[in-house]
């Protein structure tokens, strides 16, 4: 069946994808290059230069006043009222059971006055249930409350954002912006002012953070420049072995690098340890929606614990193929690929704990077939251990 693409979202680079032999899907409601030429070369090129993914279809949600810090820490499992300007913080949203309503990233920026502000962003997927989670808890009478008024806004609309990946990605980005990115340091970030001509005096936000397992930068900047911006870094890039990258490659470098994805390692129905995302949680202090049954789960053996899985034959496992042990059913793949730069099928998938340890020989079910598979050490991929 035909997706028609004006009953989606689409964003500011829709003709550009399409023009450069984009192959669009409907990802979660929005029009996207799931691939240009091939997953593989768009992958290797990220791994061995550098590629750059439009992510603008993600969520990104702006909190400031002075009474941001303490609702945001009454919102999510992280504490944020000691971040320092600059810092992004990895933090999770979860409902009242302590299940993950989705993953996201916090910065504490300032505007060009210098006045403070948070920006969160989401997973598109997540965006309309997030922002209704956010409204929920602000009521007007806490948003007015004298002395720590907040101010929200939804500024998903208003700005685009790239993905800047690769070990050539601080080559390509420097020129264009006016901070120190050498010096920048990861998981921190900064307002910069864009200095391409089609920036149009504008600026941006810009942080060194990603999903890939490489290192790299994701950038985000007005609607109305993104085009030009985008085209001028493709040009620059092109002596850097620059590739657009699309969903596909996005999703290979995500899983070689073990990051979990929501509606895979991620659910509602996945508490924040099982995932091994406990280090997200901050239990004691501020009370958010599900820390006091994430203090109750935190006590009790898990029931079920994320791993990677590389399989010993060539078949592929998918998302919900069944994982056994001795003919027992002992867990459910949530994500599998062919891996590109170990050239093996792996996956991720949860397991009862007594067959999560590495080196454990499980059989996953691939359309009928019990396929010989080992549990390893997650990340599959580690850049800073390349060659050894």
């Amino acid at each position: 069946m035909t997706t028609n693409f004006d009953q989606i979202g689409k964003t500011p680079l829709f003709d550009w994808h399409v023009a450069h032999g984009g192959r669009m899907i409907d990802f979660t409601g929005w029009a996207m290059p799931i691939q240009y030429a091939s997953i593989i070369e768009e992958h290797n090129a990220t791994r061995s230069g550098v590629g750059m993914t439009d992510v603008s279809h993600m969520g990104r949600l702006r909190f400031e006043g002075p009474g941001a810090a303490v609702f945001l820490a009454e919102l999510l499992t992280r504490r944020v009222a000691d971040m320092a300007l600059g810092q992004v913080r990895y933090s999770l949203v979860t409902n009242d059971k302590g299940g993950v309503l989705d993953d996201v990233l916090v910065g504490y920026y300032h505007n060009e006055l210098g006045q403070p502000f948070y920006l969160m962003v989401v997973n598109a997927s997540n965006c309309d249930k997030i922002v209704a989670w956010v409204q929920r808890h602000l009521s007007p009478e806490r948003a007015n409350r004298p002395g720590q008024e907040i101010v929200f806004s939804d500024v998903s609309n208003l700005w685009a954002m790239f993905a800047i990946q690769g070990p050539r990605a601080m080559d390509l980005l420097q020129p264009f912006v006016d901070a120190d990115l050498q010096n920048m340091k990861y998981y921190r970030g900064d307002t910069v002012r864009l200095l391409h001509p089609a920036a149009k005096r504008q600026g941006g936000i810009i942080s060194r953070t990603g999903y890939t397992g490489e290192d790299g930068f994701e950038l985000s900047l007005g609607m109305g420049i993104c085009v030009g911006i985008w085209e001028a870094l493709m040009e620059y890039g092109e002596s850097l072995g620059i590739m657009a990258t699309g969903l596909g490659a996005r999703d290979t470098l995500r899983l070689e690098a073990g990051m979990p994805l929501y509606g895979h390692e991620l659910t509602e129905e996945i508490d924040p340890f099982q995932a091994g995302l406990g280090f997200a949680c901050h239990l004691s202090g501020y009370d958010f929606p599900g820390r006091d049954a994430l203090l109750k789960i935190e006590k009790q053996p898990p029931m079920l614990s994320r791993v990677g899985l590389e399989m010993l034959s060539r078949r592929v496992a998918r998302q919900d193929c069944a994982i056994f042990s001795g003919g027992q059913r002992v867990g459910t793949v949530t994500s599998g690929t062919f891996s590109p730069t170990l050239q093996k099928p792996i996956a991720m998938g949860y397991v009862s704990p007594n067959h999560a340890a590495p080196g454990t020989t499980l059989q996953i079910d691939i359309r009928g077939s019990l396929e010989p598979s080992r549990v390893v050490p997650l990340p599959f991929y580690n850049r800073n251990k390349k060659g050894k």
